[in-house]
């Protein structure tokens, strides 16, 4: 039986690759092994990423929290347990945004916290 080397299949297979390996460098985006490598770690690296990124988001809110909440005079876990006592349902992402763009509104938010608290 003769090989057959015409397979469309394997040609879809290999042009899917090499497409996704688009701005690489050199063999990296020309060569079909070499392309698929780079673009399989590419997905590894950009599965854990998506995760990753929801850790890293929360524990930048943490920080623009705990640094706004110092400006008043608290500490972090203080404003949070307060918030919680109080019933207010702002979340770490809202607070954050808060504390950066309407200091004066975090301010608020924090000092209805404490006296209630």
């Amino acid at each position: 039986m003769s090989r057959a080397k015409n397979n469309p299949h394997a040609h879809r297979r290999h042009k899917k690759y090499l497409k996704a390996a688009k701005g690489n460098y050199g063999a990296r985006r020309r060569l079909y092994r070499t392309a698929r490598e780079t673009v399989e770690k590419g997905w590894r690296y950009a599965y854990r990423d998506r995760r990753a990124k929801k850790r890293t988001m929360r524990r930048l809110w943490i920080v623009r929290i705990n640094a706004a909440a110092r400006e008043l005079g608290m500490s972090y876990s203080t404003l949070m347990n307060n918030l919680e006592k109080t019933g207010i349902q702002l979340d770490r992402k809202m607070l954050a945004h808060l504390a950066a763009t309407d200091p004066d509104g975090f301010a608020a938010v924090a000092r209805s916290a404490a006296d209630a608290g």
